[in-house]
């Protein structure tokens, strides 16, 4: 059975459920979950303004605060169903290559993922980034609609 889960957020309303979801099944179950953000990195151009300008409220601090505040709220969704709950993030420009490499270092046995539920020509037009995980992954995905 599985026994610790990943939960990839962006803090959308589908992410969130589908977090639900899995931290409910996670209590039935006894498993663990380890939340995780994937933060886009800052175009080089906008990181050396950030560097010359010595800003206090920088683009990298305020991405950290916006995807600490959401790993705060699966978190304080696991602790009140009494799942235990890690958390991390990472930038990268393929959500899905960070997803998938999350999960294989934190030995994850189930990605639990929401979708914003394209049609089949959307997806294919404009992708998916859990259609993406879906397609590279050879861990277990249960996508939440």
């Amino acid at each position: 059975m599985f026994s610790h889960f990943l939960i990839p957020t962006d803090g959308s309303d589908h992410a969130m459920h589908a977090a639900q979801i899995g931290i409910d099944l996670a209590s039935k179950i006894g498993a663990r979950i380890y939340a995780f953000h994937v933060l886009a990195p800052l175009p080089a151009v906008a990181y050396f303004t950030d560097v010359i300008q010595h800003t206090e409220d920088s683009h990298v601090e305020r991405a950290i605060g916006r995807a600490q505040y959401h790993l705060a709220e699966i978190q304080a969704m696991a602790e009140r169903a009494g799942v235990i709950c890690q958390s991390g993030y990472a930038f990268d420009r393929r959500p899905y290559v960070a997803i998938v490499g999350a999960a294989k270092v934190q030995l994850c046995d189930l990605i639990v993922m929401g979708t914003h539920g394209y049609t089949s020509l959307d997806r294919l037009l404009l992708g998916s980034e859990t259609n993406k995980v879906l397609t590279c992954c050879s861990i277990p995905v249960l996508v939440c609609h």
